[in-house]
């Protein structure tokens, strides 16, 4: 059974920082691609970061590039999102969600196998 478990979510002030991590369990953890999206109350789900099986490739929304930072750690399954800089308009609910064409960037949400039941991030102004 594929499990995906967010944690590191919270309240935090804005302009702080906040890491997000996602330990996978019952995959084969390096033939997955990896992704982080977020979905705001009434709002779709919006793509925030993906990163390849190897870690070589990244890729970030237009909202977060530059302020947030993908990660992954094949030997403790897990991957993380370094988020800096956090504005108000980033609280959401956040998801990792895994991708089984591990060698692609994908950004749609439609695309991934595995999700995890997502980490409530609030940024207060």
């Amino acid at each position: 059974q594929v499990q995906l478990v967010e944690s590191g979510g919270g309240l935090v002030q804005a302009v702080d920082s906040l890491t997000l991590s996602c330990a996978a369990s019952g995959l084969t953890f390096r033939r997955y691609a990896m992704g982080w999206f977020r979905q705001a109350p009434g709002k779709e789900r919006e793509f925030v970061a993906a990163i390849t099986w190897s870690g070589g490739s990244t890729r970030y929304g237009d909202s977060t590039k530059g302020r947030f930072t993908i990660s992954r750690d094949i030997a403790k399954n897990t991957v993380y999102l370094q988020m800096n800089s956090l504005k108000p308009e980033d609280s959401a609910v956040y998801y990792c969600a895994a991708d089984s064409f591990y060698g692609r960037i994908e950004v749609r949400n439609s695309e991934y196998d595995y999700w995890g039941q997502g980490t409530q991030v609030t940024v207060s102004s």
